[in-house]
């Protein structure tokens, strides 16, 4: 594992999300255009996909019982654009959403 890996998997431990809720971090942009146009930074689209760092512990039921989130740590995802809350981590940009703003995992 590299050494900004190993940084990245051990800052995004650092945060543990509660109920149904999960961390994700989001994937890389396009830089060019299918043309080969470069895009500055102002002009990419952010991506709607992302890889799922840590889920929290499940909706809490009225019962007192807890339901257990469907995606897990690994999983690639699609989730709504304004959905999602950034948090910035040490250099990590990652995302805190709650499990009913993902919209679908990526096999």
């Amino acid at each position: 594992m590299s050494a900004t890996a190993t940084k990245r998997a051990k800052s995004a431990t650092k945060l543990q999300p509660l109920g149904d809720r999960l961390v994700a971090r989001r994937e890389q942009s396009e830089q060019t255009t299918a043309g080969g146009i470069f895009l500055p930074d102002a002009a990419r689209e952010k991506p709607s996909r992302g890889v799922v760092i840590s889920v929290g512990e499940g909706r809490l039921l009225k019962d007192g019982s807890r339901s257990p989130l469907q995606v897990k740590p690994g999983d690639k995802i699609l989730f709504t654009t304004y959905g999602p809350d950034e948090i910035k981590l040490g250099d990590d940009e990652l995302l805190l959403m709650r499990e009913e703003d993902v919209l679908a995992v990526i096999g």
